[in-house]
């Protein structure tokens, strides 16, 4: 059976994090969670080790700095790597990723899919309480990213997804360039130009109802200057370079 883990980044989300744990653990009891902490001042990393001790399944690792979301999930899928799990899905600490939805991720990952990618924007796919302005932020992020990569992927931005270790062994992650949000577009795309077997699958995406969102105007202008940056290379030429992934990834 593959050996599957769920990597959480963390900064400030005392409130919730205890709340989503239980729901993992009530949903698939085979499942470990590793938290990535960026030394939250609020104690959540402490609250963490706490249940770490009461639960082998629960992982911690702590950072010393908070310096963007593409880096500590970087650092949570080298750790879950190097501990030779099969299976590395990504999820928010918010309670906006539903934890009662990991069966359909692991579902597409076990039927070949070397990415599973929680998605809103196809039939199936819902969004609650957030303001018109965020959907259209996301919606717009989402189409431009898709025009300028040409990519048939429709939620890039997603950060509900799952990956096969062997798929992500051929990511170096000292080439990825965003730190924020842009992140999951880099990945997404990057694996999608390499020829990686794709799934998507609808979501329920509910917006938090504690601590302080971590979407700001820099983190947004990051995303939208890289894929204008990668979509005009890819055109030139001059895009990266497509990932070695197993032979059975590019065969798919």
């Amino acid at each position: 059976m593959p050996r599957a883990i769920v990597v959480i980044p963390t900064y400030n989300e005392i409130g919730s994090i205890e709340s989503v744990l239980d729901r993992i653990r009530a949903t698939d009891d085979t499942i470990d969670v590793l938290v990535v902490d960026d030394n939250s001042p609020d104690g959540t990393g402490h609250l963490i080790d706490r249940l770490a001790e009461a639960d082998q399944r629960i992982h911690v690792l702590h950072r010393t700095e908070k310096n963007g979301l593409g880096r500590a999930y970087a650092a949570g899928f080298s750790w879950a790597l190097d501990n030779d799990y099969d299976y590395i899905i990504e999820m928010d600490a918010d309670g906006s990723h539903q934890p009662e939805e990991l069966p359909r991720l692991l579902a597409l990952l076990d039927a070949g899919c070397d990415v599973a990618i929680g998605t809103r924007w196809i039939p199936g796919g819902v969004i609650r309480n957030w303001p018109a302005y965020r959907k259209a932020i996301s919606r717009t992020g989402t189409f431009y990213s898709r025009i300028m990569l040409g990519s048939k992927l429709h939620d890039l931005t997603s950060g509900y997804r799952g990956f096969r270790a062997s798929a992500l062994r051929a990511m170096d992650f000292s080439s990825v360039n965003s730190s924020g949000y842009g992140f999951q577009v880099e990945l997404a795309w990057k694996f999608e130009r390499s020829g990686a077997k794709m799934g998507e699958f609808p979501i329920t995406f509910v917006e938090r109802e504690e601590g302080v969102s971590k979407m700001s105007t820099g983190i947004v202008v990051e995303a939208l200057v890289n894929v204008t940056v990668w979509g005009i290379s890819s055109r030139l030429g001059r895009g990266p370079e497509r990932l070695h992934l197993p032979a059975s990834a590019d065969a798919a």
